[in-house]
């Protein structure tokens, strides 16, 4: 298991992350927008959503990678939440395809008493995958990649 530090902006993240890159070094291993979702997601978005980072990672070191993504506004609409400066980081438990037992398991305990953001479920990106704010308002991800990206 590696726990990663998951940070959220509103249009920012391209600039944040290529600052974080200047300081840190290295190269993205992952960098993907909005516009590269699959169209059976549900999502109509405009030309400006699009070009926005839906996920970046950027390697710290061999034991952490900071990771982050473009919160739209339509996304708070749909799941009823605002995106402030400060709100805006979670702590992201990554497993891998033989942890899914895990995962479940680490989800189901976070989810007493919180507020569920997004259902641990299979997602596009072949992973299970959940959200939620524990019930000391402390933001998780559980992401157990069952497929190559």
């Amino acid at each position: 298991m590696q726990l990663n530090h998951y940070l959220n902006f509103q249009g920012e993240t391209e600039a944040a992350f290529n600052f974080y890159k200047s300081v840190f070094g290295g190269e993205f291993s992952n960098l993907t927008r909005y516009g590269e979702m699959p169209s059976e997601q549900g999502s109509t978005l405009s030309e400006t959503d699009k070009n926005l980072i839906l996920h970046v990672s950027l390697p710290i070191n061999a034991f952490m990678e900071l990771m982050g993504s473009d919160t739209t506004e339509q996304f708070c609409a749909e799941n009823n939440a605002a995106l402030n400066k400060g709100n805006n980081h979670y702590i992201s438990i990554n497993l891998h395809a033989h942890e899914q037992h895990k995962a479940k398991r680490l989800f189901d305990a976070l989810s007493v008493n919180a507020q569920i953001e997004m259902p641990l479920e299979k997602t596009f990106w072949g992973a299970l995958y959940g959200a939620l704010t524990d019930q000391f308002g402390i933001k998780w991800m559980v992401n157990c990649q069952l497929e190559a990206m």
